[in-house]
């Protein structure tokens, strides 16, 4: 299929029996190219290792419609052969990597080059696909879009042209053609062996997505109205090899500029591929500054094999470019596991605790003495302060219960760096992983979305729950904005933060506040050099009806007034413990320390969901361009008038005055025209500069001119 294809083979760098040479300049690619018609138009992604391509020249192709975007040229730096004459690797660079060879001429001319590292590298696969293997975007000089066209390499590249979507006859399947985007496509069936309340598909149930009537349709009428009131919108769908639909990812603008503030961590919610709803929808859930859920995408998948799994999060981190959550939560799944592994290989990935909790009564139930290895795995889970606490503990239950040959429990043993809260204290969760017992996960569609919701009934009610989330978001911004939050104690570092953070976000720091009263002891055990050790004493409550002391080490650094609690409380949640407040409190410290203050929940922060892709200059010439830009500015201002009822009248006064002026001004150019053409004969068909000068020409005496160029139409000369 032509396009842009991302997929999971390993990349082999086998460069024996090559001959290497290196061809400067744009070596007539760009003839060539121009007419095979394989991409088209202009593409602002930016190239990833993993894309994949027809060909050769399809490479060179896309690289340059980028770097025309950019504002940079390309240049052919080396091609590898193979002794039988075909190529099977290549090296495209700026136009400024390098430096020109020295020449004797007498009058040399100036070096224009800068040594750019600017380059991708890809090769030919066994598939006889073009796979980009290595990508370098930074360049070491100033690039502009405006300044692209005057490239070498970019003057057989024309003005793009967008296929659209469509349909063929209304079967049970549907046929869904390519649209707009890089299609990512993945060969293979995908199976794999999975345990049980794993995913599991065959290469039949996973070949294409299984559409009831109407469906197609719904899909088709959806998009099309969604890039008529948003022309940031983006989705990739994946054909199988007839054509069908198998996999499709979608996400709208606000998605895409909620994930620039609110994607540090990301968790993936596949409940309707496990749970096997008639939708099998997997959502990207983030977090926002009031601790509610966001939307950052949106994908159906035909079958849950790893193969489309990490299709889908190719898809998904193309659409946000190229830029990878910190961490990332799933379910427990291998399937998932591996997809995590091979797209996002610098995440830290954390596993669902809720949900694997939530497996215990159907993986346990059927065991003796059930309720007592409940609780000893509890107790194991929730409340070990230190990994060989948990070990320990762990092994005593299984060795106590007879269950050394569990193969669920092995498995959870085997992943427990990944989802058990005691290993976990390092990593930055924003309180989107649940640290606590009989915490549930709520799915961000609840209400919307069950088994029994067709696709269809779906999409129609798609609309509803992101305007009921965006709704939530308003009016927890203008609560957090304009009435204070009336603070339960005095506490100078409830005072502070009451400046500071959201009013959500301070609600749940208040309990740790009012929890300071509960920590009766803290003692100092150790205070050698600069970092100080306490050991703090709460009364918890365990198994919701049983209260035990706990003592809980916090470490304290006066020099760099950092604080370390046993409990981990501020990586999992994002503000400090009690058992930490309660140190600094008896240290005298009046203030949360600033490196404790997260920005992500302050309330402070001008947030505005339009998407700004700009590559520093635009082409005023390009309709394409204006449109474009305008709508940028223009969402910005509704950003601001949406604020409030005085800036929404401001806002709309202010939008009738602009219109009217334009309108003003064409009725004046109108009426210019008709008394030129009437005294001169011009045609005012014939465009001009879209500026407006007046000035006046040196003539002789009784004969001045007067030179007028007029927005949209030919310029005349007339005397005064």
């Amino acid at each position: 299929m032509d396009g842009v294809s991302l997929n999971t083979d390993p990349v082999v760098d086998d460069d024996a029996d090559a001959d290497e040479f290196e061809i400067e300049g744009d070596c007539g690619m760009a003839k060539c190219i121009s007419q095979s018609g394989v991409i088209q138009g202009e593409n602002p992604l930016p190239p990833v290792v993993g894309m994949e391509f027809d060909s050769y020249e399809d490479v060179y192709y896309f690289y340059n419609c980028y770097a025309k975007e950019q504002g940079f040229g390309v240049r052919v730096s080396n091609t590898w052969y193979r002794k039988t004459k075909e190529r099977y690797r290549g090296k495209l660079s700026c136009s400024s990597a390098g430096f020109k060879k020295k020449s004797e001429a007498n009058r040399p001319r100036p070096e224009t080059r800068t040594g750019c590292p600017a380059m991708i590298k890809f090769r030919l696969m066994e598939n006889k696909r073009w796979r980009i293997i290595e990508v370098e975007l930074d360049h070491n000089h100033l690039i502009s879009a405006v300044s692209g066209k005057f490239y070498k390499s970019h003057k057989q590249l024309g003005i793009g042209t967008k296929r659209a979507l469509h349909l063929d006859s209304a079967e049970e399947v549907q046929k869904v053609r390519l649209f707009r985007t890089v299609v990512i496509d993945v060969e293979g069936n995908g199976s794999v062996e999975v345990s049980s309340g794993e995913f599991r598909s065959s290469h039949n149930q996973t070949s294409q997505l299984r559409l009831k009537d109407g469906d197609a349709q719904a899909i088709h009428n959806y998009f099309s109205h969604l890039q008529l009131i948003d022309p940031n919108f983006f989705y990739v769908v994946d054909l199988n090899e007839k054509g069908c639909l198998r996999n499709l990812f979608w996400s709208n603008t606000r998605s895409r500029v909620a994930y620039g503030y609110f994607g540090d961590v990301v968790a993936v919610d596949t409940i309707c591929l496990t749970d096997k709803y008639q939708v099998p929808l997997v959502s990207f859930i983030g977090v926002n500054h009031h601790g509610q859920s966001v939307l950052l995408g949106c994908g159906l998948l035909a079958g849950d094999t790893i193969e489309a799994c990490t299709w889908l999060f190719r898809a998904w981190l193309t659409c946000m470019l190229g830029r990878p959550p910190q961490v990332i939560i799933t379910d427990q799944c291998r399937t998932l596991q591996a997809a995590v592994a091979d797209v996002f290989p610098r995440a830290f990935h954390c596993l669902c605790l809720p949900r694997i909790m939530q497996k215990v009564p159907e993986k346990l139930g059927g065991l003796y003495e059930y309720e007592s290895i409940r609780m000893a795995l509890n107790n194991a889970v929730y409340y070990s302060l230190r990994p060989e606490e948990f070990e320990a503990t762990w092994e005593d239950m299984i060795h106590h219960y007879g269950l050394r040959n569990h193969v669920w429990l092995q498995m959870l043993y085997e992943d427990r760096r990944q989802w058990v809260p005691v290993y976990l204290k390092e990593i930055f969760l924003a309180g989107m992983l649940l640290t606590r017992p009989n915490e549930v996960v709520e799915s961000f569609f609840d209400g919307y979305l069950d088994k029994h919701t067709s696709l269809k009934e779906f999409l129609d009610k798609y609309d509803q729950a992101l305007q009921a989330n965006h709704q939530l978001e308003v009016l927890a911004d203008m609560e957090s904005r304009n009435s204070g939050f009336m603070l339960q104690s005095r506490c100078y570092f409830e005072l502070q933060l009451a400046k500071l953070y959201t009013n959500n976000i301070l609600r749940k720091f208040e309990r740790e506040v009012e929890g300071m009263y509960s920590c009766f002891c803290t003692r100092q055990i150790n205070g050698e050099g600069e970092v100080i050790t306490y050991m703090v004493r709460e009364q918890i409550e365990v198994d919701g009806n049983r209260r035990e002391c706990r003592d809980f080490e916090v470490l304290y650094n006066t020099t760099e007034m950092e604080v370390l609690c046993a409990c981990g409380l501020f990586n999992f949640k994002g503000y400090l413990c009690r058992h930490a407040l309660s140190v600094l409190h008896q240290n005298g410290i009046e203030e949360i320390p600033p490196q404790y203050v997260v920005s992500r929940w302050r309330k402070d922060i001008k947030r505005s969901y339009v998407l700004n892709h700009s590559t520093g200059g635009i082409d005023i010439n390009n309709p394409v361009h204006r449109y474009d830009h305008l709508y940028k500015c223009i969402m910005q201002v509704v950003e601001e008038g949406r604020k409030s009822e005085v800036r929404y009248k401001d806002t709309v006064q202010a939008l009738d005055q602009i219109l009217r002026k334009l309108n003003l001004k064409i009725e004046a150019q109108k009426r210019f025209v008709s008394s030129e053409n009437q005294t001169d004969g011009i045609d005012p068909t014939i465009p001009i500069s879209a500026t407006v000068i007046t000035a006046s020409m040196a003539a002789p005496a009784g004969n001045r001119t007067r030179v007028c160029t007029v927005a949209g139409y030919y310029s005349t000369t007339r005397p005064l």
